[in-house]
C-alpha cells in the first residue's frame, strides 16, 4: 500500500502546483478550483491508503519483486449472494438527484429518509443480532 499512497502523494501535489501555475497564468477561478479540488481528492485518497499501509504487518504478495500469482490465492472477502439493497438505495439516490434537479425539497427530505434507510439496510444485512442469555 506504499506505492499507492506515494503515488497519490505525488498526484497531490501535482494538481496543486499546477492549480496555482493556472490560477496565475489563466486568471480563471473555476478551472483551478477544479484543479485544487482533484488535488484534495487525491490527497484523500493518498492518506487512506498511508493508514491502510502502517496497519499491514507483512507485506502484500503485489509488492513482492518475485511474487507468483499462487501467492495471493485464498479468501477476498465475502460477497452477498443476492441482495435488493443496492438496487433500492440507487433508486433512493436517484429520487434524491431529481427532487434536487427540480428543487422539490420536501421529496429531498423524504428521499434522504430513504437513502439512510437503504444504507442502514445495506450495512445490516448480515448482522446477527447477539444471542440473550
Amino acid at each position: 500500500m506504499r506505492v499507492e499512497a506515494r503515488i497519490f502523494e505525488l498526484l497531490t501535489v501535482f494538481f496543486f502546483g499546477i492549480g496555482t501555475l493556472y490560477l496565475i497564468l489563466s486568471k480563471e477561478p473555476a478551472g483551478s478550483a477544479a484543479l485544487y479540488l482533484t488535488g484534495g481528492l487525491a490527497l484523500i485518497v493518498g492518506t487512506y491508503f498511508r493508514f491502510v499501509a502502517r496497519r499491514l504487518d507483512a507485506p502484500r504478495p503485489e509488492d513482492n519483486p518475485a511474487g507468483e500469482v499462487a501467492d495471493g490465492a485464498g479468501d477476498v472477502g465475502f460477497f452477498s449472494p443476492g441482495s435488493y439493497w443496492p438496487i433500492i438505495l440507487a433508486g433512493a439516490v436517484a429520487l434524491t438527484a431529481l427532487s434536487l434537479a427540480f428543487m422539490y425539497f420536501w421529496a429531498v427530505a423524504i428521499s434522504l429518509v430513504l437513502v439512510l434507510i437503504a444504507v442502514g439496510g445495506l450495512l445490516f444485512e448480515y448482522h446477527i443480532h447477539p444471542a440473550d442469555h
